[in-house]
C-alpha cells in the first residue's frame, strides 16, 4: 500500500509520471513511426533480394551518420526555446529558430559534395560486389534529403521546445505513411511505375523528407504563431545568437556524430564476416530500433523538461522529471528485453515472410543469439538516453561528446577492428564490445548526473535588468 500511495503522489506531483507522459508521448509515437518507416522500408527490402537488404543498414547509415553533426547541432534549437520558454523570453524563440533555419539550409546544400565521393568511400569498405553498387546508390540518393532533414530538426525546436509535441507528432506520421506508400510503389514497381528497387527505396524517403520540412515549417508560419511569436518578422540574421547556437549546438551535433559514426564503423567491420551475418546484424538492429525509438522520444522529453525547469530556475524539479522518466523506462524496457529472451522468434517473422526459406534459416539463428545481447545492453541504454538528454537539456554538451567519443573508440571500435581483421576472432566479440560500451555509457552519465554541475548550466542569456524610470526620491537630502 505504501509503494502504491507513493507512485500515485508521483503520478500527480510537479515533473512527475503524468507530466512527463503528457509531453513524452507524441514524442514516442512519432519517433516509433519514424522506426516503423525504417522496419518497413527494410522489410520490403528483405522480401526483394537479400543483397538489397544487405545493403540498406551500410548505405543509410553512413549517409545518416553523415548528417548527424549538421542535425544535432540544427536540433539543438529544443533546448534554446525550452529555456526561453521557461524564463519566459518568449522574444527570443523564433529569432533562435531562424538561426537554427539559417545554419540547416547552407550545411544542407553543402551536403551534396558527398555525392561524388560515394564510389571511393565504398570501395575503401570493400563489401562484396553486388552489395556493393546498391550501397552506392543508396548512399547518392539520400543525399540529396541533406536540406530537408536538417530544417525539419531545426523548426521541430519550435514546437518541441515550448512542449507542443503533438505537431510533431502529426507531420512526421503524415510523412511516415507517404513514404511507405511510395516505397511500395517504387521498390516493386506498381500502379504503372518501374521496379526501382534499391533506388526506390532511396528516393521515396527523399520525398518524405522534403514533404515533411515544407508542412512542419508551414504550419510555423501560422497567423497565431506570427503574431504571438513574430514568427516571420523575427527571421533576421543575428550573429551573436547564431554564434551562441554554434557553441552549444556543434558539440551536441558532434556527439551524434561520432557517436553513430561508431556504430557506423561496427556496421561496416561486421560486414566483413559475409552476407549473412551483416544481414542478421541488420535485421537485429531494425527489429531493436522499434523499442528504442520510443525510449528516444522520452529522452527528447526529458531535454524540454530540463530546458524548461531551469529557465524557471527550478533544477530541483529538473531533476525529479529526469528520474520519473528514469522510472518509466525501465519498466517500459525492461518487458521488451524479456521478450527478445523469450520469443525471439516472434520478432523475426514479418522478415521471414517473403524471404528464401534455405537463406533465411541461417539469418534466424544467428539473430536470435544477437537479441540476447541486445536485452543485456538495453537496460543501460535506458540510463544513457536519459541521463544524456538530461544534461544536453541543460548545456552540458561538451562532457557527453567527449564521453561519447573517448568510450567508443576504447571499448567499441579498436576493439571491433582487432577483433574483425587483425585477429579474426568471432563476430560475437564484436557484439560483446558493443554491449561494454552501452554499459559503460550509462553508467558513466549517470554519475555525471548525480554530480549536480548540470544544475548551474544555462544556453540563454541572462534577461536584462529592466530599471523603472521614476525611481522614488532618496530619503536623504
Amino acid at each position: 500500500m505504501v509503494m502504491i500511495k507513493k507512485i500515485i503522489e508521483r503520478w500527480y506531483s510537479a515533473s512527475g509520471y503524468k507530466e512527463v507522459l503528457k509531453l513524452a508521448f507524441p514524442l514516442i509515437l512519432s519517433t516509433s513511426s519514424t522506426s516503423l518507416q525504417h522496419f518497413v522500408d527494410r522489410m520490403f527490402l528483405t522480401w526483394y533480394s537479400p543483397e538489397a537488404i544487405a545493403a540498406s543498414v551500410p548505405g543509410g547509415i553512413l549517409s545518416f551518420t553523415l548528417m548527424c553533426l549538421f542535425i544535432g547541432t540544427a536540433a539543438y534549437v529544443n533546448p534554446f526555446v525550452a529555456q526561453y520558454y521557461g524564463a519566459k523570453q518568449f522574444d527570443r524563440i523564433a529569432p533562435v529558430v531562424w538561426q537554427g533555419i539559417y545554419f540547416a539550409l547552407v550545411t544542407g546544400v553543402a551536403f551534396f559534395i558527398y555525392i561524388p565521393v560515394a564510389e571511393p568511400i565504398f570501395n575503401l569498405i570493400n563489401h562484396e560486389p553486388g552489395v556493393k553498387v546498391l550501397e552506392i546508390q543508396y548512399f547518392k540518393i539520400l543525399c540529396f534529403s541533406a536540406p530537408a532533414v536538417f530544417v525539419n530538426a531545426a523548426v521541430s525546436g519550435f514546437f518541441a521546445g515550448r512542449g507542443q509535441t503533438w505537431t510533431i507528432l502529426w507531420v512526421n506520421s503524415s510523412a511516415t505513411l507517404l513514404n511507405i506508400i511510395i516505397d511500395y510503389i517504387l521498390i516493386f514497381g506498381k500502379l504503372g511505375f518501374p521496379e526501382l528497387g534499391m533506388q526506390g527505396a532511396a528516393i521515396a524517403t527523399v520525398i518524405a523528407s522534403y514533404f515533411s520540412a515544407i508542412l512542419i515549417f508551414t504550419i510555423m508560419l501560422r497567423s497565431k504563431y506570427r503574431k504571438q511569436f513574430q514568427t516571420w518578422k523575427n527571421k533576421k540574421f543575428d550573429v551573436e545568437l547564431f554564434r551562441r547556437l554554434m557553441r552549444f549546438g556543434i558539440p551536441n551535433g558532434v556527439h551524434f556524430f561520432l557517436d553513430l559514426l561508431g556504430f557506423t564503423l561496427f556496421i561496416l567491420l561486421i560486414g566483413r564476416f559475409g552476407t549473412t551475418v551483416l544481414a542478421a546484424t541488420n535485421i537485429t538492429f531494425n527489429i531493436n530500433s522499434i523499442a528504442f525509438m520510443p525510449m528516444v522520444g522520452l529522452g527528447f522529453a526529458v531535454e524540454i523538461i530540463v530546458g524548461q525547469k531551469l529557465g524557471e530556475n527550478q533544477p530541483k524539479l529538473a531533476r525529479l522529471g529526469t528520474y520519473s522518466a528514469l522510472h518509466i523506462t525501465f519498466l517500459y524496457m525492461g518487458v521488451i528485453a524479456l521478450t527478445y529472451v523469450l520469443l525471439p522468434k516472434l520478432y523475426l517473422m514479418p522478415f521471414a515472410a517473403q524471404a528464401d526459406p534455405v537463406y533465411f534459416a541461417q539469418v534466424r539463428k544467428i539473430s536470435i543469439i544477437l537479441l540476447q545481447f541486445v536485452a543485456f545492453y538495453s537496460i543501460f541504454d535506458t540510463m544513457n538516453i536519459i541521463f544524456s538528454n538530461s544534461l544536453r537539456g541543460a548545456g552540458d554538451t561538451r562532457f557527453v561528446m567527449f564521453t561519447a567519443v573517448i568510450l567508443s573508440w576504447i571499448i567499441m571500435i579498436i576493439p571491433t577492428y582487432l577483433g574483425s581483421v587483425v585477429y579474426k576472432w568471432s563476430f560475437y566479440w564484436t557484439w560483446a564490445f558493443l554491449t561494454g560500451y552501452i554499459v559503460a555509457l550509462g553508467v558513466v552519465f549517470y554519475f555525471r548526473f548525480l554530480g549536480g554541475k548540470w544544475e548551474s548550466m544555462r544556453v540563454i542569456e541572462e534577461p536584462p535588468v529592466v530599471i523603472p524610470q521614476n525611481l522614488p526620491e532618496s530619503p536623504i537630502g
